[in-house]
Formats: structure tokens, sequence, C-alpha cells
């Protein structure tokens, strides 16, 4: 296969390669128990301490499928817009010490979740191969030798991770750039956190994510993929991604072969490091789990957690640009959603304050703990007084974050600074002081390059600010600097 369109990182890539990436995200559910027993699913308690026999893996224990488990896997395929269709369990066999029954209950040709897409806000569609239930395994603790096996003194498992249910999402090969997965990451998550179905934590594990990396020369057939494991922040994702495509790059420009494998990635040295060469679904030997019956859906299940759906982040993106009159890719329109306070921002643009503004203090001025609360009527008043000239884009972020901090009405806060926008005539009293003070760096503003000017601009602007005490607007500061100038 060739992908249709040049990779949009070029910047990182050497001209005439490309990269192709899909992701496998395995995320923990929120549920109470475990997915085949009542054990507690809770993380941070003592190791070990949330263990039965049927999680131990011992003999004579049987599975106990979790309602709850199957229930918010089927809400987050309707939300990735899958179809739910019959499932089977099967048993991943292999040997690892984090799994006590050395095989893994999962789904394998017969999931839950089938065919479904995520759209990126910046606008390309991903889609989703399979979304299926499996649980989850043991935590391994490296002792000694930097915390890694190859060098530990020893080392200890916790098996209170072990039997927690899982979803495993896995994309099409769809990505083209680190900062497209990183996207996919995000907009994941935040499906996830909205639909209720897992918390998410990267830092604490119950979101990780695998990412399967090749590379190729632009027009020619993709090559082989890496994958690399457990990545827990999406910082690390596009760091290893990007550093996985150049040294497979490397490789091939030397005359050598990407050998398929599975890699760690090492977040201190910035680098991957082979971990194990690659499994094929033929070593896992999967057969059908014989202690847990098919799962069969009706059509008035599938209806009624349509029914129960939320609004997710992508239609609220869309509500937001409409009533702001923006594309849904804006910046402010983007992080309105993602902070939660779209709500706050579609409210004060419906009672008339600009919707410009209104976006710029979301993405800008708002990224603090209690903007949720802020009334939408009162964050309208301050803009509408910012836009109308009662108070300047420096008084107006003061006064939006006592605002956020006292929950106090705009015009009370700023009267009780002494805040009130300079006038024109004093504003430019001000300017024929500093122009006449500064007469050499004035020339350099009224004659040079932009760059230049654009320092210069600077400069004066914060001259301006210190002769008015922060009451002037900077906005007219500027156009009277350029109207003074010629410009």
């Amino acid at each position: 296969m060739t992908p249709s369109t040049p990779s949009p990182n070029a910047s990182v890539l050497p001209e005439g390669w490309g990269m192709v990436i899909g992701l496998e995200v395995h995320c923990e559910l929120a549920t109470a128990t475990k997915l085949f027993c009542c054990c507690p699913n809770h993380f941070g308690d003592q190791p070990n301490a949330n263990t039965c026999p049927t999680c131990l893996g011992l003999p004579g224990s049987l599975p106990m499928l979790n309602e709850q488990a199957v229930e918010l896997a089927m809400r987050l395929g309707r939300a990735l817009n899958c179809d739910v269709k019959r499932s089977v369990f099967s048993r991943k066999n292999y040997f690892y010490p984090d799994q006590p029954k050395d095989y893994q209950v999962t789904q394998y040709d017969l999931p839950t979740n089938l065919g479904g897409h995520l759209d990126l806000p910046s606008g390309p569609r991903i889609g989703i191969t399979r979304a299926h239930i499996e649980e989850d395994t043991g935590k391994l603790n490296h002792v000694g030798g930097g915390g890694r096996i190859h060098d530990a003194e020893h080392s200890l498992v916790d098996y209170n991770r072990s039997g927690v249910p899982l979803v495993e999402i896995v994309s099409e090969a769809d990505m083209r750039s680190s900062e497209q997965a990183k996207e996919y990451a995000n907009e994941l998550r935040a499906i996830l956190l909205a639909t209720g179905v897992s918390d998410a934590k990267m830092e604490e594990g119950s979101m990780r994510v695998d990412a399967n990396v090749s590379v190729h020369h632009l027009g020619e057939p993709w090559g082989t993929r890496c994958e690399i494991k457990n990545l827990n922040s999406v910082r690390s994702l596009g760091r290893a991604i990007d550093h996985e495509a150049l040294r497979q790059i490397d490789l091939l420009t030397n005359g050598e072969t990407v050998r398929q494998e599975t890699r760690h990635w090492d977040e201190a040295s910035g680098r991957t490091g082979t971990l194990r060469v690659k499994e094929d679904a033929d070593d896992y030997r999967y057969f059908p789990e014989p202690d847990l019956v098919p799962l069969e859906p009706s059509a008035a299940d599938i209806a009624r957690i349509d029914a129960a759906l939320p609004v997710l982040p992508g239609a609220r993106r869309a509500a937001l640009a409409e009533a702001a009159g923006v594309p849904a890719t804006a910046g402010g329109v983007v992080m309105a959603v993602e902070r939660g306070l779209d709500h706050l921002a579609r409210a004060a643009i419906g009672g008339g304050a600009d919707a410009g503004r209104v976006l710029t203090h979301v993405e800008h001025n708002l990224a603090v703990d209690g903007a949720e609360t802020l009334s939408p009527e009162r964050f309208g008043d301050l803009v509408k007084m910012e836009t109308g000239g009662e108070l300047t884009a420096t008084q107006a972020k003061t006064v939006l974050a006592e605002m956020v901090a006292t929950g106090g009405a705009p015009a009370e806060i700023a009267q009780a600074r002494g805040f009130e926008a300079l006038d024109s005539s004093a504003l430019e009293g001000i300017i024929d002081g500093l122009i006449a003070a500064h007469g050499e760096e004035w020339e350099q503003f009224r004659s040079g390059d932009d760059k230049a000017r654009g320092k210069l601009s600077g400069f004066f602007m914060g001259k301006v600010m210190q002769a008015s005490s922060g009451q002037a607007d900077g906005k007219a500061a500027t156009a009277l600097l350029r109207r003074k100038a010629g410009l």
C-alpha cells in the first residue's frame, strides 16, 4: 500500500520520506470490580491486596463476567462509530510472569466492536479497526539497576492489576505524523472521559499507548513496522514516534534492513531499544475460552446505549464553532472543549459578547482551576466592557483572574481597582512625549524593516504601559504609533 499524500511532518523526516503510524490504545474501564471476579478495581492499594483465586489463576477457579465492563465497552464502541457485534472470548497463550494463568482472556477474531472511526479536530478521519474487551496483566517492579529487567537485582510482581477490565482500541494505519498521533490520543482520551468509560489517567497506567511505526520513500510501498510499547504520556508518544522513524530511515539509508520487533521507549535517553522479536498471531495459539459464553447484544441494547451517549467533543466543537462563526479547528474552540468551557463560551456569545474576545480569553486566560465556575453572564459583561473601551485588554485579564478567584462582578472589581481606559487625547499625549524622548528609536521604528519595527513596537508599548500605569489600550496605542509613523 502507498499513502495518497506526503507526510505532514516533513520538518522531522528527511525530504522524500514518509511515515505510517497505527496506534493500539489500552484503556482500563471504570468498573468497581475486575473483569472476571469481585476483587476491587482500584489503583494505588498495597501490592497484591486485591487478589483472589480467579485473578491469580489458581486451579479450579472460574471466571464470572462483569456486566458493567461489557456495558462500558459497548458504550465506547458506539462513541467511536463502531458496529457492536456478537463476540467471543479467547485465550491468548504466552509466558509472562505478570500473567499468572500464562494466558490472557481477550477477544480475537470476533470482537465486540468493529469498523469505526475517530475524526481529529484538525480534520482527518482515522479508522478504528476494532475495540475489544480483555483483561489486564499484573505489574512487574524491577529492583535495582535503574528499574529495567536486564540489569535488575530481582523483580517483584503486583497482581492487583491482573484481571482489571480493558478495552484495546486498534486504529487503522491512517496517521502520517507524530502530531496526528498525539492529536488522536488526545481526542480518544476526551471521548473516554466524556462517556465515563475510563478515567484515562496515563500517569496511573489506565490509558497506555502502543505505536506501530514504519517508514518508506514517498510513492513506494510501506516498510516493515516496529511496535513501541506502553507509552504513558502524549509527549512520550510524539518523541518516540519521531525517534523510531529516524532510526529506521538511518538503517535503510545505510543499506541495512528494519526488523519487525517490539521496542521499549527510554524517556531519559530519548531512544527506543529492542524488547523482543515481534510475535505473530500464530505464536499466541488463540482458542475460544471454554468457560465463557458468547456475548450477543440485542438491537434494543444498542439503541439504549445510543440514547444515553452524551454530546461528544467533536459535536461540542462544531456547536461552538457555529456560534462563534469560526472553524471548528480554531485554537479557542479546541481549547474550550478540552477544558470543558464550551458551555461558558457559547452562553457568553449568545448573550452578545464578542466571539473573538470570548475565545481569546478561554484559550489564553482561563487555563486555571475554577474557570468552569464562572458566571456566563458576568463573563459576557467583562468582554462587553473590554470591547466597549471601558477596560484595556490588560485590565480585562486582571479583572477576569479576580472573577475566577472570587466570583465577583466585573464592574465592581474594575471600580475597586480604579481601572478605567485612557481616553484618546491622553494616550496621544503620552505617545508624543515618548517620540520626543526617544528620537533615535522612533526613527528606526519609522524607517526600519519589519523585524526591527516589531522589536521597537514592543519597546514603545512597554513605555506606554509604564507611563499610563497599565491603563492604555494596547490595540489603540499600536494603531496610533503606526499612524504617526505613516504606516
